[in-house]
């Protein structure tokens, strides 16, 4: 049982109403499976053809094909790094899509950052300023998502570290197009094809390096240049910024597109007139989620745009609030459980990706570059409806809300040093900064309540005065919990407090989604570059405090193919193989500089991160 549901105060009051309502959530069945099977928590299993389920026993050390414990268990690695590789792909070929027809003038959006369009154009041998230039981009970042595996990406070599590059060949992992890696490596996971753990590893190495730079770097400076690259800005977190007195829509999931369109709309009079003709205040977009998140990133809080309710974990507890009147689902992370939940607290469910199946949803309205402005005015036709509806009686109110500031990216770190890495490699010089860390995470309700592990761990790392820059559903932990606020530099280590208050910045730097992954890829060579050496000897690491599902896995493997130390917990399942922990933790530091740390307990978690970067201090003489 769990000792505390979450870390968050709102959320374990709307955890006490469902439960006084008789209405399941994530946590009840999360205890209802009790005790997990020991050969699945091991990774000793196999279900992949009919002579299985397989396991691996002391009686049967081999699964009926042959296949031993390490080359089961790494082959599983392997399939979870497809499917996260998978859903980064798909959401890469939607903003080149969504980006070329802005460029044809189709779409309700513009070129917000033409500079960083510039880049991508460039990476991608297209001539800057050409006639058509735009859709030209558009198209060869398609094109590159498809380049041939057997040909190195011109976009991994465009934007990966030089030092990297030469590691990546001489292990054989420098990859092709996103999707061009992803046919091959799920080819080689079938049965009696691969069952070589060593070949498997660096097949899921090469696809870490296939997901950063070939799917989410281009994603990013795609998206920046539609919708503004992030800026630091103050915005508002937490089930408390939910007014039951407003048409309330929630974009949820990890694409922007619906949402951005869904705020450019409810822009206008007249549907405000129309929310106010329906009884309440007004209409409102309120983030969920990573979509919520990369809004956030961009669009300063006001009167339409409102902010961000939180982490996956939240959705249920969302609508729970009875103040949701549209929840609209994108390609990722919505639950199947939300039907009845959303009928019972008078919300209306709307799929907006072909992906999306959530069992009893008939509406969908799928998203479509051409058609969101209509589409969008759809949805809040849909929300104004759900509103007469509503029973105010049900509505949960005085829930807590948390002002935070976000909007960080490297260009904006670099303008808060004065437009150059120096000022912060002094300060990491000098020890004022010890080290920087990645918290890249989701959440998880294995090892503890909502968000338990992952706060414990920032607020340990900034105590020992560790700057952190926290991305995907890990950043909203941190944002919820209050650590993306300049209230949090009283939490920090003396000297990380003095440089925080000197540059008005809080100890936590909110990057923003997992797909900030690439952006992150992106600072790490820039430091590295500045400093004239390799990513593998920068005193950073990697944390993932509650990763959760496969998009976790393939960036666990995209950080250790950038030669960076990488905390994960809970314990992945490897353990039943002896040979693969030993090359995940320790044989792999010395192929590419990097390894996975497995600790689930927050402050042992920093000891070996702290030992780690001391020792990258050491060999650098600061």
């Amino acid at each position: 049982m769990l000792d505390r549901v979450s870390e968050h105060e709102s959320v374990r009051k709307m955890h006490d109403e469902m439960q006084g309502a008789g209405v399941t959530s994530v946590v009840e069945r999360f205890e209802a499976q009790g005790v997990r099977c020991t050969f699945c928590e091991q990774g000793t299993t196999c279900q992949l053809c009919s002579m299985g389920p397989c396991r691996i026993t002391k009686r049967a050390d081999r699964g009926a094909c042959g296949i031993d414990a390490n080359g089961m268990v790494m082959r599983n690695m392997v399939h979870r790094a497809n499917l996260g590789l998978a859903a980064y792909a798909f959401h890469a070929r939607e903003v080149a899509k969504t980006l070329k027809a802005t460029a044809l003038g189709k779409t309700p959006f513009q070129i917000r950052d033409r500079a960083k369009l510039d880049v991508l154009a460039r990476a991608l041998s297209v001539e800057v300023g050409s006639q058509g230039y735009e859709a030209a981009t558009a198209d060869a970042m398609l094109a590159a998502l498809y380049q041939d595996s057997a040909d190195e990406s011109a976009v991994v070599a465009s934007f990966a570290p030089e030092t990297r590059k030469k590691v990546w060949r001489d292990l054989g992992i420098f990859p092709g197009g996103p999707i061009s890696e992803l046919v091959d490596s799920t080819a080689r996971a079938m049965t009696n094809i691969d069952g070589d753990y060593v070949s498997l590893a660096k097949t899921a190495l090469r696809l870490g390096v296939a997901s950063c730079y070939g799917a989410l770097v281009p994603l990013e400076i795609a998206q920046d240049a539609l919708f503004g690259t992030p800026t630091p800005h103050e915005a508002y977190v937490d089930l408390g910024i939910l007014d039951p007195d407003y048409v309330n829509i929630l974009p949820n999931g990890h694409e922007p597109f619906v949402g951005m369109a869904l705020i450019e709309a409810a822009r206008s009079e007249d549907v405000q007139r129309r929310a106010r003709e329906a009884g309440a205040k007004g209409l409102r977009i309120v983030g969920s989620i990573e979509t919520g998140q990369e809004i956030m990133q961009r669009t300063p809080c006001d009167d339409v745009f409102v902010g961000l309710t939180g982490n996956w974990l939240n959705q249920e507890f969302v609508l729970a609030t009875g103040a949701v009147d549209v929840f609209a689902m994108d390609m990722n992370c919505s639950l199947p459980s939300l039907a009845p939940i959303a009928e019972k607290y008078g919300a209306t469910l709307v799929a907006v990706s072909r992906l999306v199946g959530v069992p009893g949803v008939e509406k969908r309205i799928v998203y479509d570059p051409d058609k969101v402005r209509e589409q969008a005015l759809e949805i809040i036709d849909l929300a104004i409806e759900n509103f007469k509806r509503r029973e105010a009686n049900r509505v949960a109110r005085n829930l807590k809300r948390t002002k935070i500031l976000t909007g960080f990216s490297t260009e904006a770190v670099l303008g808060a040093l004065g437009g150059t890495l120096e000022p912060l490699l002094d300060l990491i010089k000098k020890g004022d900064i010890r080290g920087v860390v990645a918290l890249v995470s989701c959440t998880s309700l294995k090892g503890g309540g909502q968000d338990t592990m992952t706060v414990a761990v920032a607020k340990e790392l900034i105590r020992r005065n560790f700057l952190v820059l926290s991305a995907g559903c890990g950043n909203a932990a941190c944002q919820v919990a209050g650590l993306n606020s300049l209230e949090a530099q009283e939490l920090a280590g003396d000297s990380l407090k003095a440089v925080c208050r000197a540059l008005g910045i809080p100890p936590v730097l909110s990057f923003g989604t997992c797909t900030d992954t690439g952006r992150l890829a992106l600072l790490v060579g820039a430091v590295a570059d500045a400093l004239g050496v390799d990513t593998a000897a920068l005193p950073v690491a990697v944390t993932a405090p509650e990763y959760m599902e496969q998009k976790a896995v393939i960036d666990a493997f995209s950080a250790v193919a950038l030669g960076l130390y990488t905390h994960v917990s809970p314990v992945p399942p490897v353990t039943g193989a002896p040979d693969v922990v030993n090359l995940l933790t320790r044989d792999v530091e010395g192929l590419t500089g990097g390894k996975l740390a497995v600790e689930t307990d927050p402050v042992a978690a920093v000891d070996g991160i702290e030992r780690h970067i001391n020792g990258k201090r050491q060999a650098l003489g600061i």
